[in-house]
């Protein structure tokens, strides 16, 4: 016992960094690693993206009770959320707000009945790249012409209250709302702002020195 406290008192000062540091990552913001490529081009594998958990509550440290709600997703933004119906935690665009009708039609997204403006940048044979607008936010979309076409129109869909509609960017590669279904607003983690760093997982793991702390909306 005699030593545990000599131990606590010779490294208090450490222990406080580590206490403090390990309720602002619970409660405040953390980085989220990127393991798959369904929100490719914007986010590519062996991302660590930096996300604002305060951007839309307020958390008791090490919980998932909110003490105050703190704003409301905007569609166009990158939210992170802990899915249930997935069993992990995703990362994908938010699209469907709550009373919004969301549908597609080859390809081509629609909310409220409204055609998002889109301009192809890319193609190829293998795929198709363009912009996607919705509302204030320009993002790029990928459309990986290999894989198969069945999600790519889907019937009016209205989003109910206390619930939301994603979509990843890599569009014929993502497990989103089309798979998962609906996204319930106590699921939201956070929004995503920038990269942190990036590793190139087909290059020995080197890092990517052009997405050091990118602003992840103007990729």
């Amino acid at each position: 016992m005699t030593y545990l406290k000599k131990l606590l008192k010779d490294n208090k000062l450490f222990i406080l960094f580590i206490l403090l540091m390990s309720v602002f990552r619970s409660a405040m913001a953390d980085w989220y690693t990127v393991p798959t490529g369904s929100m490719q081009p914007t986010i590519k594998e062996g991302d660590r993206i930096i996300v604002n958990k305060m951007a839309y509550d307020l958390r008791l440290p090490f919980s998932q009770f909110s003490l105050l709600s703190t704003g409301e997703p905007k569609r166009g933004e990158i939210v992170v959320f802990e899915s249930e119906a997935a069993d992990k935690r995703l990362i994908k665009r938010m699209i469907g707000l709550p009373g919004d009708i969301i549908s597609m039609k080859e390809e081509t997204l629609y909310i409220n009945g409204e055609a998002m403006p889109n301009k192809v940048i890319e193609e190829n044979p293998r795929q198709l790249i363009a912009i996607e607008q919705v509302d204030a936010i320009n993002h790029t979309i990928r459309i990986d012409k290999e894989r198969s076409n069945q999600r790519s129109t889907f019937s009016p869909l209205t989003v109910p209250e206390g619930y939301y509609f994603v979509l990843g960017d890599n569009r014929r590669n993502s497990a989103d709302s089309r798979v998962y279904g609906l996204v319930p607003r106590h699921e939201l983690k956070g929004k995503a702002t920038s990269i942190a760093f990036s590793v190139d997982y087909d290059n020995y793991y080197l890092p990517r020195a052009n997405r050091l702390f990118k602003d992840i909306y103007s990729i």
